[in-house]
């Protein structure tokens, strides 16, 4: 365990100014994951209606991932960097803005831009890992790579509570979520401080072109994550809705709750490449996804005695240990993935991770959006978020089974 820790100290100086520049934009993104919605409500819009608004920011992301990841390839990546640095916080301003004047029209269209410009830096990140980070400390740096969004909402969930609790008349939801938008330009520091861009192994240009037999491994390494990111596109951007409708939670109140979550979560990323070693790659993935999934599942039940104290304890109980359960699998999915693809599909493999992830919130942003309107229960939705999360582990179960790549 401590020659894990001791690894992280070892990774260069350029990555750790990547991961430094993309925990700055991360504090954004998750910071807007927490309360945007609850600001949204507070604001007068109907939760269906706030789903179909933040749907835009995922169809960016969707539309722009795949040519992206193909553009990258043989290419250097640092110039994506800035681009994200300096437009997603303008854009996240701009959000915040058009939310309070209920201007309906330029909200849609500032949120699909803000998917494009996320876009830059979340699909290049890890590409830019593998390329330039020696193989004995790529865990530990992808690992890291992860951790910027559990890092970004520890303290996007402190700065919440602290200036809503401490100063609500000053900084209510608007002006917490405007000075967090502002601090997002602080990536671009670290931006400037990368030094290496490595373009990669590919050197020739046909090398560059897909074949049959690499789409058929990526269709393959990405059928799990599609699944994966379905039932979580149900559930993750609307938990805060379910707190606060359910549990009456306000946005300081799920902010910390978040908070502290992420904090259990960014040391659950630390931990991955101990836990690799320790238990090896199937019995981790399983343990870990296998406990998510039940936790997920009496989160949900909670809402059938909401009524009693004690729905308030299980809920929160139940969200503190499925989020980190749930993520720590990401890094060593990851590298299972990228394994199995090969070098060549590195990049590709990337901007399909992101697209589907993205695609897949657009459609059940849009699936939960005609549930609610249903007047569906939040339980149900939930409910339903646990038996794809339950196929999808089988389904990557059966992946690693089949490849002989993969030792555990």
């Amino acid at each position: 365990m401590i020659n894990s820790i001791k690894n992280f100290s070892k990774i260069d100086s350029s990555t750790l100014n990547l991961i430094a520049a993309e925990f700055f934009i991360q504090i954004i993104n998750a910071s807007f994951m927490q309360i945007l919605l609850i600001y949204m409500a507070k604001c007068g819009y109907h939760d269906s209606q706030s789903a179909d608004v933040i749907s835009y920011r995922f169809l960016g992301v969707l539309l722009l991932s795949l040519p992206l990841g193909m553009f990258i390839r043989g290419r250097k990546i640092k110039p994506l960097f800035l681009i994200s640095s300096i437009a997603t916080p303008v854009l996240s301003i701009l959000v915040v803005l058009a939310i309070s004047r209920h201007q309906q029209g330029p909200l849609y269209v500032l949120q699909f831009l803000w998917g494009l410009s996320f876009t830059c830096i979340q699909v290049s990140a890890l590409p830019y890992v593998l390329r330039n980070t020696h193989m004995r400390f790529r865990m530990e740096a992808i690992s890291l790579v992860y951790s910027t969004w559990s890092l970004g909402g520890i303290i996007g969930g402190l700065i919440i509570f602290v200036f809503s609790r401490t100063m609500p008349t000053l900084f209510d939801e608007k002006a917490v979520l405007l000075l967090i938008s502002c601090l997002g330009f602080i990536s671009l520091f670290f931006v400037f401080r990368i030094k290496t861009d490595s373009v990669g192994d590919i050197r020739e240009k046909e090398d560059i072109g897909l074949t049959l037999e690499d789409g058929y491994l990526l269709f393959k390494a990405v059928f799990p994550t599609m699944l994966l990111a379905v039932g979580a596109g149900l559930t993750i951007p609307f938990v805060g809705l379910f707190f606060y409708y359910v549990h009456g939670f306000d946005a300081g109140s799920f902010a910390i709750l978040s908070s502290v979550t992420t904090v259990i979560v960014f040391l659950s990323f630390l931990s991955v490449p101990w836990i690799k070693q320790r238990f090896g790659i199937k019995k981790s993935i399983l343990i870990s996804q296998g406990l998510a999934i039940f936790f997920l599942i009496n989160l949900a039940l909670s809402q059938l005695y909401n009524t009693l104290t004690l729905s308030i304890f299980v809920a929160g109980a139940c969200y503190l240990l499925r989020q980190p359960l749930m993520n720590m699998a990401s890094p060593l999915s990851t590298d299972i993935t990228m394994e199995y693809v090969g070098k060549k599909n590195h990049e590709i493999m990337s901007a399909l991770q992101a697209a589907i992830w993205s695609g897949s919130w657009f459609i059940s942003s849009k699936i939960f959006f005609y549930l609610r309107r249903a007047d569906l229960e939040y339980v149900w939705v939930f409910l339903i978020t646990a038996g794809i999360y339950i196929i999808s582990v089988v389904t990557f179960y059966y992946m690693i089974l089949k490849s002989d790549r993969i030792k555990s």
